[in-house]
């Protein structure tokens, strides 16, 4: 990586070394070393940027978020009736790639999040707008004038099943196979959920 970097380029650049050493060596076998490495770029770099483990493994968090709520918003739009299509190509395309990468990445830092309050904040700060974008999904595949209350809850059981779906594609279950059948089958959950289970308070994911 020749030539001078901005600031925050050079951070995307070792938050991307960082999580592609996440899903090759796990939380334990990412060090500052190895990170600058992976960059190309001088010895104490990362270290510069990101002063300590803790730090870095935020900044990655953060990254994966970032990435994630951007894939999902082009795959799925920004208006009211969500592609029911695009949310299944994405999810497939999880499984192979650098997409593929960033999912291992995403789980070697889920459980270190039960303790770090902040990774814990990185990856729920997005949150609401991930249930905003699966809710719009749900509206797509609703009749208009489906119950709100009940919409918000398909859209909770939607994106749990999609959590998931992507955790297993992580650790190489390739159940489905492809966005057709995955979109047959989202289809069927948002049906699955009747209005009699319709419970108050699901609304929005903890909003």
């Amino acid at each position: 990586m020749g030539g001078k970097q901005n600031p925050d380029q050079r951070r995307r650049e070792l938050c991307d070394a960082a999580i592609t050493l996440l899903a090759r060596e796990g939380v334990k076998g990412v060090t500052h070393l190895k990170v600058d490495r992976k960059a190309g770029v001088p010895d104490g770099t990362t270290s510069f940027y990101f002063r300590t483990s803790a730090a870095l493994m935020r900044a990655a968090a953060n990254r994966i978020a970032d990435l994630d709520l951007a894939d999902l918003t082009a795959a799925t739009g920004s208006g009211a009736h969500g592609d029911v299509r695009g949310l299944a190509r994405l999810v497939i395309r999880s499984s192979t790639g650098a997409r593929l990468v960033r999912s291992k990445a995403r789980y070697e830092l889920v459980m270190p999040s039960s303790r770090d309050a902040g990774l814990a904040e990185a990856f729920s700060h997005n949150q609401q707008r991930f249930f905003e974008l699966h809710r719009n999904v749900v509206v797509a595949l609703c009749p208009a004038d489906t119950d709100p209350g009940l919409i918000d809850e398909k859209a909770y059981v939607l994106l749990t099943f999609i959590s998931g779906l992507m955790l297993a594609l992580a650790r190489g279950d390739r159940t489905i196979n492809s966005d057709e059948e995955l979109h047959d089958i989202i289809a069927a959950i948002v049906a699955a959920v009747p209005a009699a289970s319709h419970r108050e308070g699901v609304a929005a994911v903890d909003r």
